[in-house]
Order: C-alpha cells, then structure tokens, then sequence
C-alpha cells in the first residue's frame, strides 16, 4: 500500500474511533475517484467541527506532527493543520459549520484495503473544494470531474454552494471558476 494511503488509515483511526469526528477525503485522493487520476504526494481531508478549535489542534498535534511552528496560531488563522503523518503531508481543513453537514451527509465510503474504509467528498464537494482554491491545478481537477462524472453531477448543489462562498468572501470569481468549466464540457 502507498504512503499516502497508509497516512489516512492512520487519521481515520484516529479522528473516527479517537475523537468520534467525521471527516472527508477532498483532494488528490478523492480526485483518483471522481475525476482524472493524478500523482499526488499529500492528502488532503476536512474535519468536523464538532470540538473547540484548541482542543482539536492540542489532540491532532499530540498525535502527529505539525509542519507549522505554531499550529494553534496557523490554524485559528487559516482553520488548515499542517501536519507529517507517516512521513506523509497531510492538510486538515476544519469543515464549515452549515456546509458541513450537506458535505458530509453526500460522503461516500470506499474500501481501500480489505475490510478498510475511508470517506471521501462527493464529487460536487471536490469541485466545490477545488474551486475554492483556484490554482491553475484545481482549475484542470475541475474539468476532469466534469468530464468524468458529467449528468451524473448536481449542478444546482454546486452553483447554490459556490454562490453563498462567492457572496460571504466577496469574490465573484469563484462561481466563475466552475462556470467557464462547466460551459467546456
């Protein structure tokens, strides 16, 4: 099994049995599902927030290693944990209370060892995740979605997230960014 498959079997233990949270696969990895595969050398999930926010750094980071000299600060900045997990990077994004129940009541699980499962977004959350972002990667992450999963895709949940996204941080070009892809199909 790869590193990074190994990383998350370890976060899942431990955000799942440990710390009773729910959490979903969002970057490169759920890509390798939903979208066009690409090589990926981190991981990237979001987590419940269920627990204070310093609680839930001080229990991540007493269990692995951050990559930031001071996880508390970065995070109450960034709502990101930056951490080394098997020798792996991981990215931890604390969910957004309201969006995060629609996310993750849409998770699928998926097996990716005998008897082994993981949650991982839905594809209209990836591409939600993915135009948040905007790199010029996210952007080609987009259309491979759109390609793959085409009809298959609520339209009308991504649209209404990303308007409410674009509205609360005054920046239209995040609906923009799934539209231009959208009309490629």
């Amino acid at each position: 099994m790869n590193p990074q498959l190994h990383a998350v079997l370890a976060l899942h233990d431990f955000l799942v049995n440990k710390l009773k949270l729910k959490y979903a696969l969002i970057g490169g990895l759920a890509l390798q599902f939903w979208g066009e595969p690409r090589f990926t050398h981190d991981v990237d999930l979001t987590v419940q927030d269920a627990l204070d926010l310093g609680e839930l750094v001080e229990r991540i980071t007493r269990a692995f290693e951050s990559r930031v000299s001071d996880p508390m600060t970065f995070a109450r900045e960034t709502r990101m944990l930056l951490l080394s997990v098997e020798g792996v990077d991981v990215n931890v994004a604390v969910a957004l209370r309201g969006y995060e129940e629609s996310l993750f009541e849409r998770c699928k699980s998926i097996e990716i060892e005998l008897g082994r499962m993981v949650q991982i977004c839905s594809a209209e959350d990836l591409i939600i995740h993915k135009a948040l972002a905007g790199r010029p990667q996210d952007l080609a992450d987009i259309q491979g979605v759109i390609y793959r999963q085409g009809s298959k895709l609520d339209v009308r949940y991504i649209r209404s997230w990303l308007r409410d996204f674009s509205q609360a941080l005054g920046d239209e070009t995040i609906l923009d960014r799934f539209e231009k892809a959208w009309a490629q199909r």
